[in-house]
């Protein structure tokens, strides 16, 4: 199983830790993830003001891929929606493929459609499945109980995901997380977005989406949080101290990404997941 990996902007930036685990479970399960020097934004953070320039960088990074032979893996949900969008939208559009094409061309570049965007979570439930992950682990987490927050990118826009999760009653994460043996913990609003993507307009109102999260995750007694989002790490772990400084408030929850959690009941230590890196 061989995939070029798609890391995007964040998580070199702020989320190491997220690609650490990552890799780690990823060997262990014999997927073999690819580097390409070359790949660029995903055009997420343009698309509401430049569409047209949003899609070239989602093209751009497509035709690398397909240029590699290699379908795409994602570890951001927002990464992952930006890319699956162009590709869907260049494989159904012709003429927006040739539009996109003449400026690939400038570098040397065609993209001519049918580049696959997987994010690694998916690729774990749907490709390796919970019976083959179980047999790698070496330690039971039943002690542990876990919130999950699937964030809004992970599972939307449907459509173009295959409805590979029930948007309504996501499942997926709560599923992988159990096969550990660890408890996975159910609360209002789990479908809430992070707040992530008001923080650059207004960090007031960012910080209160994600309080009322943290409020209802630690009323239900959960003793970590999971996400699939760096985005959504920069809200619940990066910004906890600045929230509970803002409304007086103490949460002290730990936030894992799923492949730490994975990477736990595997039987790798601390610094080999990038849980030293934890806010």
């Amino acid at each position: 199983m061989k995939y070029a990996l798609f890391l995007g902007c964040t998580i070199p930036a702020r989320s190491r830790n997220y690609e650490i685990s990552a890799r780690k479970v990823a060997n262990t399960l014999g997927i073999e993830l690819v580097d390409v020097e070359d790949f660029i934004c995903c055009g997420f953070p343009i698309k509401s003001g430049d569409e047209h320039s949003s899609t070239i960088l989602g093209a751009y990074n497509l035709a690398l891929a397909q240029k590699s032979g290699l379908d795409l893996c994602t570890l951001c949900s927002s990464c992952t929606s930006a890319l699956t969008e162009v590709a869907h939208h260049l494989s159904k559009d012709a003429k927006a493929r040739d539009e996109v094409n003449k400026t690939l061309s400038k570098v040397g570049l065609a993209y001519d459609g049918g580049t696959r965007v997987r994010h690694f979570a998916r690729v774990l439930y749907e490709e390796i499945g919970v019976e083959e992950l179980q047999k790698h682990f070496q330690k039971d987490l039943g002690d542990l109980r876990f919130a999950m927050h699937y964030g809004c990118h992970y599972l939307k826009p449907s459509e173009i995901y295959d409805h590979f999760d029930e948007v309504e009653e996501p499942h997926t994460l709560d599923t992988l997380v159990a096969s550990t043996g660890a408890g996975v913990v159910d609360y209002p609003g789990k479908k809430r977005c992070c707040g992530g993507p008001v923080l650059p307009v207004d960090d007031k109102v960012a910080m209160a989406v994600a309080k009322q999260k943290l409020d209802d995750i630690a009323k239900a007694g959960a003793d970590a949080m999971c996400l699939v989002c760096p985005f959504c790490s920069v809200m619940y772990d990066a910004n906890q101290k600045s929230i509970e400084s803002e409304y007086d408030a103490s949460y002290n929850l730990p936030v894992l990404y799923l492949p730490q959690i994975l990477g736990l009941a595997m039987g790798y230590d601390r610094k080999e997941l990038g849980l030293n890196t934890l806010f």
